[in-house]
């Protein structure tokens, strides 16, 4: 039987050594220039073509020697092993996005006798949800050296689908107002429109984020770590001056957690039949009022962080900005230029 691969070197002396595909004629690097070690590896190569069979038999007898538990691996374990890791809001999430029953079928299945079809019957059965988390463990068991190689193939994962997002409209944000009777809510809806905090970091403002000699509000996003920093505006100081001085500024609303304030908000929403809004529409909603406004991006980053998906957003397509001419544009930046041009 003719043996499919061939050993070539290129170069005379310390020239690496190639596989040749006769079959295709491709030609690729061992990125070695061992000649008995380029041998094995294509001998190795030849038989797996000539015994396909024991290929897998071959592997675990390989894989034992390294690491005992290889082969009896579930992706139970991965799945236990992944939600210990991260912050508590995402073990959270993990721990309630994995008890689907979706990804039962996937629990008892030992990772060596993993391959595509069990993967691509879950995607083709499952919501995007489960896209994403299937994915989200697949590469954990990569990353740990759990999987040798890919189950499955990274173009034949489903393109991510997210959910249209908008900014709350200004009117929008006043019939919430006006809606809430709560009048600490209230305050809380209000300092979003004003600084387009995430919810969370805006729940955990206390007194000691505000410096009032320098009349600057500063907070250190919960997310990303970036620091955030205003000045305190004069709509933004009358907002400050009805919350405490002492503590957290919004203390029923700090006990609560993010999925209790977002439901509140849906269901104010909800009775306003208002739709296609969040919490975190309020940063979307600030920094297109940014952009509107001709607020140049830089300070937008450092206003929300500099990580700010919000501003990149806004910045990119989303915010509608009508331009100014050119001659009322140098007139407003610099008032010495108002008369060029009408001089003789």
């Amino acid at each position: 039987m003719k043996t499919r691969y061939r050993l070539i070197r290129r170069g005379i002396r310390g020239g690496l050594y190639y596989c040749v595909d006769s079959k295709t004629g491709k030609r690729t690097s061992l990125g070695i220039n061992d000649e008995d070690e380029a041998r094995q590896i294509i001998e190795a190569r030849n038989n797996s073509e000539r015994q396909p069979a024991l290929n897998l038999q071959i592997a675990r007898s390989y894989l034992i020697a390294s690491d005992a538990a290889w082969v009896q691996r579930t992706w139970r374990d991965v799945i236990e092993q992944i939600q210990v890791h991260g912050k508590e809001s995402s073990k959270d999430r993990y721990r309630r996005a994995l008890k689907s029953s979706a990804f039962d079928r996937l629990r008892s299945k030992k990772l060596l006798e993993t391959n595509a079809e069990d993967f691509l019957v879950m995607l083709n059965e499952g919501k995007v949800s489960v896209a994403h988390y299937l994915r989200r463990i697949h590469n954990f068991a990569l990353g740990v050296g759990w999987l040798a190689v890919p189950v499955l193939a990274p173009r034949f994962w489903p393109r991510p689908r997210t959910k249209s997002k908008r900014a709350v409209t200004q009117a929008e944000h006043v019939r919430i107002l006006e809606a809430e009777k709560n009048p600490e809510r209230n305050l809380f809806y209000q300092l979003l429109w004003e600084i387009g905090a995430s919810q969370s970091d805006a729940a955990a403002l206390t007194h000691e984020n505000i410096d009032w000699p320098t009349q600057t509000l500063t907070y250190f996003r919960m997310k990303t770590g970036e620091q955030a920093q205003l000045v305190i505006s004069k709509k933004l100081a009358a907002i400050l001056n009805q919350l405490p001085t002492v503590g957290p500024l919004f203390p029923s609303i700090t006990a609560t957690n993010a999925n209790a304030r977002a439901a509140e908000f849906c269901r104010r929403c909800r009775l306003l039949n208002i739709k296609g809004v969040s919490l975190h529409s309020y940063r979307y909603a600030w920094a297109e009022r940014a952009k509107c406004a001709g607020y140049p991006e830089r300070f937008a980053q450092a206003a929300l962080g500099h990580n700010s998906k919000a501003v990149h957003r806004a910045y990119a397509k989303r915010a509608l900005v009508k331009i100014p001419s050119l001659d009322d544009y140098e007139e407003r930046t610099n008032p010495m230029l108002a008369n060029r041009g009408t001089q003789k």
